[in-house]
């Protein structure tokens, strides 16, 4: 979008500590960027950092995993924690892969990320699709009233409308909109979580503000605590400016946590190498 009447986010990067936010983001990506291991290693980079926003995930929905837990098992079909530590992972590798389609077709990249989420553990008629009236969701945000079935479809044609019209908006603030959005709607009964990081993994991804994915704010998100991510979505359900700006810096910081992760893992590539 060319003007900033017609793009709705436009007034979001003008809310109070947005600018610092995104300016603060930028220069924490740069930076791994700039590191001299990216120059030879950054598919390493990349990859590391791709388990570590999965784990990242999972751990924000109960299943936190040391890494080389993650490394080790492969039983991630079985109920409990296995089976959110699959899909988590399931969903960061697959986000990879649909960033054209989002761009045309966000819905439909919505609907592959939870049927890989799911990975056969949901109800056939379930997966994929938005959850009906009745339906119930198995993860929802703490404080935030479920939307209903109505408003949820209404509210996620409109989300894909944005995304294909586009914003001139920060890649932090459209991505964090995309967060926000699909984790309050909770459009799915199951794996919300890992659908909506997964979602705004593409979007960093997509905009040029990390194209190799070695910035998982999936790293952050869960070292600011469960309790600071939940505190900060039910801002960005409240609808005031205040809420969304600070889900917006919540968001910005949970970049910059990831950028520094994979900081340390060029730190420890390039030890390793000397």
């Amino acid at each position: 979008m060319s003007s900033s009447t017609a793009d709705p986010l436009a007034p979001l990067g003008a809310l109070p500590g947005v600018t610092d936010a995104v300016d603060s983001v930028r220069k924490a990506v740069d930076r791994v960027y700039g590191h001299r291991i990216m120059r030879r290693r950054s598919s390493e980079v990349s990859a590391e950092a791709a388990l570590r926003g999965a784990r990242g995930s999972a751990a924000l929905d109960g299943a936190d995993w040391a890494l080389e837990e993650l490394r080790r098992r492969s039983d991630f079909g079985v109920e409990g924690e296995p089976r959110t530590v699959g899909a988590a992972l399931r969903v960061t590798a697959e986000s990879g892969q649909l960033l054209d389609v989002w761009r045309q077709s966000p819905l439909r990249v919505l609907a592959r990320l939870h049927l890989v989420a799911a990975g056969g553990t949901a109800t056939d008629e379930a997966v994929g699709r938005p959850r009906l009236a009745g339906e119930p969701v198995e993860d929802p945000v703490a404080g935030v009233e479920l939307p209903d079935a109505d408003e949820v479809a209404a509210r996620l044609d409109g989300l894909g409308q944005l995304v294909v019209d586009g914003s001139e908006a920060p890649a932090l603030v459209q991505a964090a909109v995309v967060h926000g959005e699909l984790r309050v709607l909770q459009p799915f009964g199951s794996f919300n979580g890992p659908v909506a990081r997964a979602a705004a993994r593409i979007v960093l991804v997509g905009s040029g503000l990390d194209p190799k994915a070695i910035a998982p704010a999936e790293v952050g998100h869960y070292e600011q605590g469960r309790d600071a991510y939940q505190e900060a979505l039910r801002g960005y359900a409240s609808g005031t400016p205040e809420g969304m700006a600070a889900w917006i810096a919540h968001c910005g910081r949970a970049v910059e946590l990831g950028a520094r992760e994979s900081t340390a893992v060029c730190e420890a590539l390039q030890r390793g190498a000397a």
